[in-house]
């Protein structure tokens, strides 16, 4: 007789109990996977996050770090970027790509720190939004970052692919995400959280080639591949 070709097993619906536990293991295999986790963008103030921040938006954290050190010896206050040379600047930063609008942004963002804030990066998401080429994700890896703060959590392309693989979101737009991620993820631990899967997602979840027989959460992952 024919066998019969195997039906795909459902699974039940997971209640947000189920998720929270779940949450909870995925959280304590990369505490000890990566319990020093941390921006990678090379800085030594805010202002200077503030501007990798910037430069790093559709470019590579590493190409960043490889721009930036001439560029933090040239310029070292906002004053010092509010009075750069548009044409200059845009030569300095060129390999990161999109680099008229970064220096519109950056330009623009030294000059209203020094209007507003006497050349002080703000330490508040209101006040930090309100500055040009600076949005709620630029905001929350300066706040977490440089200022202890834990007032969002950052979600670029690793944290949106990894949170939907992993299950704790169905949600694509950006905004959404990270409101489902501030319910599920202890407040302290936002940070925390977004610099671990953005180095998971670089190191073993890889896009294209995803590693899953070496991932720490494997065993919690509903699109691992074992």
């Amino acid at each position: 007789m024919p066998t019969k070709p195997r039906t795909k097993r459902r699974r039940a619906p997971e209640t947000p109990a189920q998720l929270r536990a779940r949450l909870t293991q995925i959280i304590a295999s990369l505490e000890q996977a990566y319990p020093d986790a941390t921006c990678a963008l090379h800085h030594h103030n805010p202002l200077e996050l503030l501007v990798a921040t910037i430069l790093s938006a559709q470019s590579t954290d590493a190409r960043v770090n490889i721009v930036t050190p001439a560029l933090f010896t040239k310029y070292r206050t906002a004053r010092d970027y509010a009075a750069a040379d548009p044409r200059v600047f845009e030569q300095e930063i060129h390999s990161t790509g999109f680099f008229r609008n970064k220096t519109k942004s950056i330009l623009g963002m030294a000059q209203a720190l020094v209007e507003r804030h006497g050349g002080a990066v703000p330490a508040t998401m209101e006040e930090l939004v309100e500055l040009p080429g600076v949005g709620r994700k630029t905001a929350n890896v300066v706040l977490g970052t440089a200022f202890g703060k834990n007032e969002g959590v950052v979600v670029d392309t690793h944290v949106q692919r990894l949170t939907t693989l992993l299950g704790l979101t169905r949600e694509r737009d950006p905004v959404k995400i990270e409101r489902d991620l501030m319910a599920l993820v202890p407040r302290d631990q936002w940070t925390w959280f977004s610099h671990t899967l953005i180095q998971h997602g670089r190191k073993v979840c890889i896009a294209r080639r995803p590693k899953c027989e070496q991932c720490v959460v494997n065993r919690w992952c509903p699109s691992s591949r074992v």
